[in-house]
């Protein structure tokens, strides 16, 4: 029997739930992009052509062991199962040919899979589309009576919005952040910027809730201005749904809010440039490919609290641009979250708690038939509170005038149904109690949680679950009692990647490929996929060069003694993708740890010298002592006059050791500056100008 005293659950303050390797432990499987699945044993420190490095130990099938040395991390990633629970395929051979055949059936399932949602892409890229211009003087005072202050990723989300706006390009952006974080005022924002342009604007909302609540929200912030707003759902009169569909059709209403009785098919525009979808995952598979169809033709602006996993997925991916809100606004405080079991005492504690301080209540009950009955057990409870009752199977009417009370205040306790979940605003209700909460999703139940917590005094969640949950609740729940912080929603979505596994990402016909292969695996090569496949034919980018250093070149165990931290500093130094990287990480490495060791400044020299051998077209770079060798693949000819331009007055001598393909060896006094000389080479050679030693 859980305890029925409150107790608040302990905060998660780990990074997103698929950063990969720095969780790995002894016994976990990985994967090798070439070798396939096997069994992490351990770090190791090796001895290869004189340098000493670390590498990670891998035990494959037969016993076999491959050591990855550490710049090469960039090959592994951790085998994660595609559904909860899953148990790990068996070892691959090294070289084996299950794995190759595993792996190009994988990626030819991707290519398929992912054809249609590339086609979109190159729809809406081959396209010109409207291209708004820069902002107005109305803008300017519109935003600026804005009554609280934007905070900074606020402010990034609005640029990065109209910057997609005022391009050539038709916009497909997905703004990701917490109830009440401010994507509606991005939304109005953007809405008011097409109007000024004569063009349309549609808003799609899940609910009439939210429609109503938007076009008051609407309405109060352009009321200064001459923008004609009008709602339209299922619910308003026969003659009030005609006007408003003639208005759209002559062009007089500006900016129309609905439900998805916008998608219907007798809805026509007179102009429409810009729509507006709160909440996505609530439309149904018709109403998605009418927006399919609309996305190629317009601009299209996604807002979420917790985006699906496919919807994050394809923004991960590349495929839509993401911005994210995760700034909390002024004064805004976490949701203490507790999961409890029914009791009419603790119900009643927490009920009596918000109306004494002058507050409002929501008490969800997602079972129409029988939530007359938990109104009356709420109202024994409590004797002196309005109760209400409010759902999505009352009439328009009375399910209006139920929400007009409790949105100003005449009603203690609103009895209702999921119907809340999406985007109601009600600051002074904070106490929320949810009934047989194991019974809904992770992400739905992180939206209901944001109903409360929209004010500047503390707000309360109360799980309510029978004294047994199934193993798959019980996670869901752990999870949002984890995640209590403010601006978490990012998080969770990319928890629920995880739990609700990769059929969720691409169908279900998927699942099978992602467990073979590994969930980071099968998400790693839908983005190299989907990266080919829109990147204009052409030259393939040199890989890496191999660098061989003379002596240890590594992250010493008494400079960094957790082995967890030194895998992750490796992977970011493999993965970095240009030198600013390297010096990013460099400097934060001295923050962290304090002067790095002779060990660690050749580890971010070997890493500077590899991004530059690439750029260059390099194969190998061997440094010892004062020399550095350098030869480069065969099919590069480099201007040895631009080498010879750059390095004047460096004193460093240049001896040509092969002409075809060109080696090189390159002597200068200075150890301590011979990194950085390569470094200058090879940018002449390779036409770049950003070079330098990383410390």
């Amino acid at each position: 029997m859980r305890d029925p005293r409150l107790h608040r659950g302990r905060r998660f303050r780990g990074a997103a739930a698929l950063e990969s390797l720095a969780q790995l432990s002894p016994g976990d499987h990985i994967v090798h992009m070439e070798h396939g699945i096997g069994r992490f044993r351990g770090l190791e420190r090796v001895v290869i052509g004189g340098e000493s490095i670390e590498a990670l130990v891998v035990e494959y099938d037969g016993d076999e062991l491959l050591r990855v040395p550490v710049h090469r991390l960039d090959q592994v990633e951790r085998w994660v199962g595609a559904h909860p629970g899953d148990r790990p395929p068996r070892l691959h051979r090294i070289g084996g040919r299950r794995w190759k055949t595993l792996k190009r059936k994988t990626e030819s399932a991707i290519r398929r899979t992912t054809a249609e949602l590339l086609e979109l892409y190159a729809a809406r890229r081959s396209r010109a589309g409207h291209a708004f211009p820069p902002d107005t003087r109305w803008q300017r005072a519109m935003e600026s009576a804005f009554l609280y202050e934007d905070t900074p990723d606020q402010r990034t989300a609005v640029e990065a919005v109209k910057r997609d706006m005022e391009s050539p390009w038709i916009m497909d952006r997905l703004v990701c952040g917490d109830a009440g974080y401010g994507k509606t005022e991005v939304a109005i924002r953007a809405a008011f910027k097409a109007a000024q342009d004569g063009k349309q604007v549609a808003v799609l909302a899940p609910t009439t809730v939210l429609v109503a609540q938007h076009v008051k929200t609407f309405g109060d912030r352009l009321a200064d201005y001459p923008v004609n707003v009008a709602s339209l759902s299922r619910f308003d009169r026969p003659a009030a749904q005609r006007e408003v569909l003639a208005g759209l059709r002559r062009g007089t209403i500006d900016i129309v809010i609905g439900t998805h009785r916008l998608l219907s098919g007798d809805v026509a525009f007179h102009d429409l440039g810009l729509v507006v979808i709160d909440e996505e995952q609530r439309l149904g598979v018709r109403q998605k490919e009418r927006l399919k169809r609309l996305r190629t033709t317009v601009d299209v602006l996604t807002l979420s609290a917790t985006p699906i996993p496919r919807t994050l997925h394809l923004s991960l991916s590349g495929i839509r641009d993401l911005s994210l809100i995760r700034t909390p606004p002024r004064d805004r405080m976490a949701v203490m979250t507790h999961v409890v079991e029914w009791s009419d005492g603790l119900i009643a504690e927490a009920g009596r708690r918000e109306l004494d301080r002058g507050g409002q209540v929501f008490f969800l009950h997602n079972r129409v038939e029988t939530i007359d009955a938990a109104a009356a057990r709420v109202r024994r409870l409590l004797p002196d509170a309005q109760v209400d009752v409010a759902h999505g199977q009352m009439g328009a009417a009375p399910l209006d005038r139920a929400m007009t009370r409790f949105v100003d205040g005449r009603t203690d306790v609103l009895v209702c149904s999921s119907i809340i979940e999406n985007g109601l605003d009600v600051a002074n209700a904070n106490t929320l109690i949810v009934t047989r909460a194991d019974r809904f999703g992770l992400s739905q139940l992180y939206q209901i949680r944001g109903r409360v917590g929209r004010w500047d005094r503390r707000a309360y969640c109360y799980l309510v679950v029978p004294e047994t949950v199934t193993p798959e609740a019980e996670k869901r729940l752990r999870v949002l009692e984890h995640y209590t912080e403010l601006g978490s929603g990012y998080q969770i979505a990319m928890r629920d990647l995880e739990v609700r596994g990769a059929g969720n990402l691409l169908g279900e016909d998927q699942s099978g490929f992602a467990h073979a292969v590994g969930l980071d695996t099968y998400m790693r090569m839908v983005q190299e996929a989907v990266k080919r496949m829109r990147e204009a034919p052409g030259r393939e980018p040199f890989p890496r060069p191999d660098v061989v250093m003379e002596g240890g070149a590594c992250l010493p165990d008494a400079f960094v003694a957790d082995p967890q931290q030194r895998l992750h500093l490796y992977r970011r130094l493999s993965e970095a993708s240009d030198r600013q990287d390297v010096r990013s990480l460099s400097r934060e490495i001295a923050d962290r740890f304090g002067r790095p060791p002779r060990e660690v400044r050749r580890l971010l020299d070997k890493a500077l010298l590899g991004l530059a051998g690439r750029d260059a077209g390099v194969d190998r770079i061997l440094v010892r002592g004062g020399n550095a060798r350098v030869s480069f693949r065969p099919d590069v000819v480099p201007r040895m006059s631009a080498l010879e331009d750059a390095l004047a007055g460096e004193g460093v001598n240049i001896d040509v050791r092969r002409i075809a393909p060109l080696s090189l060896i390159l002597q200068c006094g200075d150890q301590e500056r011979l990194a950085e000389v390569v470094a200058r080479a090879m940018d002449a050679l390779g036409g770049q100008s950003d070079a330098g030693n990383v410390l």
